[in-house]
């Protein structure tokens, strides 16, 4: 069965007004909900058990984009039940780009979550779910274990969902209750690997590894982790308080 020109230029049209839509300010009420749930979310230890699988697939698409950029050769993604995951590239196995790939990890979802809120201060809530859905699907191209495999799927199911289903009031939910979720989860991790590091058991870790390739020590780069994570969250919260409240 074959495919016009016509049909497919329809089409392409039909994903760039979706994606491009504009829509009226998202209700100040809306907002507020949204950021008292994602913060019950990453703070209530038996839902961020759950909650942390968003932040790890940022975490481990974000080592997998940077690797991409910096050249390095993608081999795999595996996400796991235990909300552990991890990204494997070839390459030079030190230098900068090394160092940003690993280094992309903890700081990503932070940094996702700030872009999803500057979407979001211009009223194009569209944009950051099918943003997120064109990253999911980009992920599960890298997925490489059946958990990881099913877990992407659930998300994207979810967010495809609200981006091609929703109303406006909807699609601002999702994509909110998404920001504030990175937002305001990006540091819990960090504070996380800052006590397995305090207890002895960080061998391994991402700051493990950027201090053998930098000869740094490892806390300074959870301190830096902790920097970008917890300013990049009050700049984007700023922002967002500013739309609301000019």
């Amino acid at each position: 069965m074959s495919t016009s020109p016509d049909s497919f230029t329809e089409a392409v049209s039909s994903l760039w007004r979706a994606v491009s839509t504009v829509d009226d300010p998202a209700p100040t009420a809306l907002v507020v909900i949204t950021a008292a749930i994602a913060l019950v979310l990453v703070t209530v230890r038996p839902l961020w058990l759950k909650t942390r699988h968003v932040v790890t697939q940022a975490h481990e698409g974000s080592h997998a984009l940077v690797a991409a950029l910096v050249g390095r050769k993608l081999s795999g993604i595996r996400l796991h039940s235990d909300t552990s995951g991890v990204t494997v590239s070839s390459g030079n196995p030190r230098g900068p780009g090394m160092i940003a790939t690993t280094f992309a990890g903890y700081t990503g979802p932070a940094v996702l979550g700030f872009a999803a809120a500057t979407l979001l201060t211009v009223n194009r809530p569209a944009a950051v779910l099918w943003s997120i859905l064109a990253a999911l699907a980009l992920l599960l191209l890298l997925i490489r274990n059946p958990y990881g495999f099913v877990s992407v799927v659930i998300a994207g199911a979810l967010v495809g969902a609200a981006a091609y289903l929703g109303d406006p009031v909807v699609r601002y939910a999702a994509a909110y209750l998404i920001t504030w979720v990175l937002l305001l989860g990006a540091t819990r991790p960090v504070l996380e690997l800052a006590r397995t590091h305090r207890r002895g058991r960080g061998q391994g870790s991402d700051a493990d590894q950027l201090r053998w390739l930098t000869h740094l020590p490892a806390g300074l780069w959870i301190a830096l982790f902790a920097l970008v994570t917890a300013g990049t969250a009050v700049y984007g919260t700023m922002r967002i308080v500013a739309t609301q409240w000019p």
